[in-house]
């Protein structure tokens, strides 16, 4: 997820205006953007509530939440002053939202068995490594308009990765034209969320927010639209097991959102 804050002096003053964020009234959209945000990155404490009462992660997958985490990881990074200036908004959010994904790696290596336990740690350990190289090479290597593009692209695409992680679960909801395993909260927030964001990018002129997070707002529209066609049906249960799978991976996957990039991410 990703915000774009106007340049310095007189330019400020205009994209402020042109964007509507000035004064209180910007201040008041710019923090429903990272409401919107921060319920995707809160959506799964339900699923780990479940896990902490069972003390096991039964057959939830442990992937989303690092990819989550360095979506997050990389789109503060961009909004740090020295890559993008004025970006605050996207400082903020992702941080909070790296944080809460943190917590949530923890405890899934906790209660996980060893097998899923040691391919969580192994995305985290990739999730340190690809982190840390962007931060080095932008740090060291590149400066001024260059590392903000180098920032954003790598931002805009784990934004993308996360927002597409639903597309399982909408296959499963034609096949069997049921929304039982699609929660229509986690679906109005991807829309809300990536529409926010996506409306913010396009007025700031930043492709790196309005990409990913048009994206978003395409496929969270398209998750509602899908809600309301067969929100009245139970669906076939004779794949329970399947759709147990599916249901898991749709409530880990579509946390966070870019940002929620969420959700995320720009240059």
């Amino acid at each position: 997820m990703a915000d774009a804050r106007a340049p310095a002096s007189a330019r400020t003053a205009a994209l402020t205006e042109a964007r509507g964020d000035s004064g209180v009234d910007g201040g008041e959209r710019g923090q429903r953007r990272n409401a919107s945000a921060l319920f995707l990155f809160l959506a799964p404490i339900i699923t780990f509530r479940r896990i902490i009462k069972s003390r096991s992660t039964e057959d939830f997958s442990g992937v989303p939440y690092p990819m989550t985490m360095l979506n997050c990881l990389l789109s503060a990074w961009y909004g740090l002053p020295f890559v993008s200036p004025n970006n605050i908004l996207v400082s903020t959010i992702n941080f909070t939202g790296a944080a809460i994904e943190t917590v949530y790696v923890l405890i899934f290596i906790a209660f996980a068995h060893k097998k899923e336990r040691l391919k969580t740690l192994g995305m985290l350990a990739f999730v340190l490594v690809v982190f840390s190289s962007v931060a080095l090479v932008s740090v060291f290597a590149l400066h001024g308009h260059t590392r903000k593009i180098f920032c954003g692209f790598a931002a805009t695409i784990f934004s993308i990765c996360m927002y597409a992680s639903p597309l399982t679960i909408i296959r499963l909801v034609i096949k069997t034209k049921s929304v039982e395993f699609m929660p229509f909260f986690l679906s109005l927030f991807v829309f809300l969320c990536g529409t926010s964001w996506f409306i913010f990018g396009l007025l700031g002129k930043d492709p790196f927010v309005a990409v990913p997070n048009g994206f978003g707002s395409g496929l969270g529209t398209l998750q509602l639209i899908l809600y309301a066609i067969y929100r009245k049906n139970k669906g076939n249960t004779a794949t329970a097991s399947d759709d147990k799978d599916n249901k898991a991976s749709f409530v880990e996957m579509n946390s966070g959102k870019t940002a929620m990039n969420n959700n995320s991410n720009h240059v």
